[in-house]
């Protein structure tokens, strides 16, 4: 097996959404970093089984038609 290939493997701390922190081993980052969470499997929807706060008030035919509501085209 060839040496110095495979990047360093060492310890991190995870910080989960709600605070609590765990240690685990990682290629991610340097010895002792840590690793804030925006989304973990306490508050992903996919795993709590709600929905998803996705602030998209109108689809995009809509943005388009209120954009160009004015707009006529003549020859």
């Amino acid at each position: 097996m060839k040496k110095n290939i495979h990047p360093d493997y060492h310890e991190i701390e995870v910080v989960m959404t709600d605070g609590s922190t765990f240690k685990t081993r990682s290629t991610w980052g340097k010895a002792s970093d840590t690793l804030k969470l925006e989304i973990d499997p306490k508050s992903h929807p996919a795993w709590t089984g709600g929905k998803g706060n996705i602030n998209d008030s109108e689809g995009q035919v809509a943005r388009f038609e209120k954009r160009f509501k004015g707009l006529k085209l003549t020859k």
